[in-house]
This record gives C-alpha cells, structure tokens and sequence, in this order.
C-alpha cells in the first residue's frame, strides 16, 4: 500500500495545473492526504493487533493469586521419622517353648483380633493338658468321698471332723480345677497339644522373628510379633538446641515423605520430649498424624516444618510465584490479558508455600503462580 501511495502522489505533483484546475487540484491533494491518513492509522491497528496478548489456552494453564497483607510467619525445618503409635503398639512373646510347626502371616500383613498367626507344638501344653484331667478327677473323688463321709456322719458313724476335712478336699480340688482353667484361658490352650499365637488386637505386623521349624524355649525374650495399629502415626523429629525455645505445644506442622513429595500431612505437635540425646544432643517432639490410606509407613524418613507467628505484617504471595533472574526476584503483575508486568520485588522470606515481599507489590494487586515463568520469557522475548 505504501508503495502505491508514493507512485500516486509523484503523478500528481509532477503536473504544473492550469488557472483552471486549481480548485481540482486542491480537492485532489486533501482526498489523498484523507487516504494516506487512513492506511496509516490502519497499519497502527495492525501492529495493535500483533502486541502481546494470553490466548485461551495459556489462561487455562496459568493461575492468578491476588496479594494479601498477613501476619509474617517463620518456619522451622527438621528431619525426624514415622513410627507407629506406642500406644496401640503390642509385642507377643512365646508363653511357652517348643517346636513351630506353622506360621501363618508375614511382615507387613494385615491381620485381625484373635487371627491365628502361628501354631507351636510344645510339651509344656500337654503338661497343662495331663494337669487339668488330673485335677478334674481328684474333684470327682473328692465329691463322692464328701458325699459317703456326710451320709456316715448323718448316721453317726464317723465324726464331724471327717466331714470337714471331706469339705475341704473337695474345696482344695476344685481350686485346682479353677486354676488349671485360668491358665488355659491366658494361654488359650484347648485340648489339643498345640499351642496357637493369636493376634491381640486389629492391626498390622511390624515385625515378626519367627519361621517354621524353629525352636523355642519358654523364657525365650525375643518377641515372636509385635502387631501396630497405623490408622494414626507419629511423627518423631529432632529439635537443635538453638530452635529448642521456639517450639510449643499444639504448634502446626507440615510433614512431607520421599514417597509423597506432592502431598502435605498435616498435625499438631502434641507432645516435647524435655530430654536431649546424649549423642546427638537434640531434643525430641512428637507429631501425631491421621494416616488415611495407611499411605505413611513405620521408619519412612519425614521432614517437618513447624510454622509460627511473627508480630510484624507485609504483603504475602505464593512462593512459587517468584522468578529470580539477572540477580533480582520477580513477579508477574497481572492487569489484564493484554497488560502483564514483570515487576523487581525485594523478598523479605520465602517459606515452603509463602513468601513474604518488602517492597514492590500493593495489598489487592493480582500475581501469576502457575506457568509464570512462561509468560516472563514471552514478554522479553
């Protein structure tokens, strides 16, 4: 068009016009003049047009967070690990020696109240066996000498004494037989000759040292199983000396495991434990966590961060909203689609989630937190 336009006007100022043709030679000069003015301002749209502006797509990618004044917050960063809950935590020892015929579950399985988990044959049991018909049959001669000895005393054949003393047989036996029968109900012994482990509560099992063939003496000390319920865990992290002043009770706490690292776990420091190691000489607290899904495991390594109040106020952002480059922070002011400011800030502190700005940002004012860097590299492209 440009082009056209310098050829027109050469034609047109290269003839001299008559005293006649003035008037159309004005008229001629002011509708070129419109013409040329026209195509320029719309070659000026034309570059509007091509200035920077988010498309559709790019505004379903990123996220707009808008700048908040809060309290400043600190966090504090320690390394600690998952165990299960002591007190829903039980180890089952053998209670009596003999040979494993049989084992029932492995580590790691899920088992519930009363489930069999292993079967020990053991002479010890056939002992209690061969006692309990013992005592069973010296109450039932115990009953009928009671029984004769009243009917002679009754007739006055024997004395009063003779019938006491029956009593007190009779009284002695059936102790025998009551004790005999508690020890097969803490034993959990029937008539067989096999002794059965069996599962205490529902729970998992977190460690088991036993295998079929093995034997075992009845002052083993070594656990057979220990069984754990998981649904709640704790969360053991060790404290320095240095942060020991800072912590508190019922402190929140964000816990986040190698396996999950997306996931936050959240909880409460329930309890300090007032006591430094003598090797290491930290201090330990106890986070308790819900554990939905049994996702966190016993021994799985946990970083905790504890966040805490300050009392000063500043403009807080989400801390993946800023982009450091040529030695500065930056953060993408977002006025509208076609108005995106890449903005310096000075960063006061930037926590795990928050980051807190000196200056540079105004409480209301819209931030990108997603993909923001790709709009940065857009705009000083």
């Amino acid at each position: 068009m440009k082009a056209e336009t310098k050829q027109l006007d050469l034609s047109i100022i290269g003839k001299r016009p008559g005293p006649g043709k003035s008037l159309v030679y004005v008229c001629s000069l002011a509708f070129m003049s419109l013409w040329f003015s026209s195509c320029h301002k719309t070659e000026e749209k034309q570059e509007e047009s091509k200035a920077f502006m988010l498309s559709d797509t790019m505004m379903n990618r990123i996220k707009i967070d808008t700048v908040k004044t809060e309290i400043v917050r600190n966090e504090l960063t320690l390394v600690g690990k998952v165990v299960p809950d002591e007190n829903q935590v039980i180890k089952i020892f053998p209670l009596v020696g003999g040979n494993v015929e049989d084992v029932n579950v492995e580590l790691g399985d899920n088992v519930k109240k009363g489930q069999k988990l292993a079967t020990i044959r053991s002479g010890e049991v056939a002992d209690f066996d061969r006692q309990m018909i013992q005592a069973q049959s010296d109450l039932l001669i115990a009953q009928k000498n009671l029984s004769s000895t009243e009917d002679l005393y009754e007739s006055k054949l024997v004395p009063e004494r003779d019938a006491i003393t029956a009593r007190q047989m009779v009284d002695k036996a059936q102790a025998e037989v009551s004790r005999m029968k508690e020890i097969f109900s803490i034993y959990g012994l029937s008539k067989s000759t096999n002794y059965t482990v069996k599962s205490p509560i529902n729970g998992f099992i977190i460690s088991k040292n036993v295998n079929r063939g093995m034997q075992l003496r009845s002052d083993n000390s070594e656990a057979l199983f220990t069984v754990g319920q998981i649904a709640d865990v704790w969360v053991l992290a060790n404290v320095n000396e240095s942060d020991i002043p800072r912590i508190k009770v019922g402190m929140s706490a964000d816990v986040h495991t190698i396996s999950f690292p997306d996931e936050t776990f959240k909880g409460k420091v329930d309890k300090i434990y007032n006591v430094l190691d003598p090797e290491t000489k930290a201090m330990q607290i106890r986070i308790q966590l819900s554990n939905v899904g049994y996702k966190l495991k016993p021994e799985m390594h946990a970083t905790v961060n504890l966040n805490f109040e300050e009392t000063d106020r500043m403009t807080a952002i989400p801390s993946q909203s800023i982009i450091f480059d040529r030695s500065k922070n930056w953060v993408m002011v977002f006025h509208s689609r076609t108005k995106i400011e890449a903005r310096a800030v000075e960063v006061y502190r930037t926590l795990t989630n928050r980051a807190y700005i000196k200056t540079g940002l105004k409480d209301g004012e819209q931030v990108i937190s997603k993909n923001q860097l790709l709009v940065y590299n857009a705009i000083n492209d």
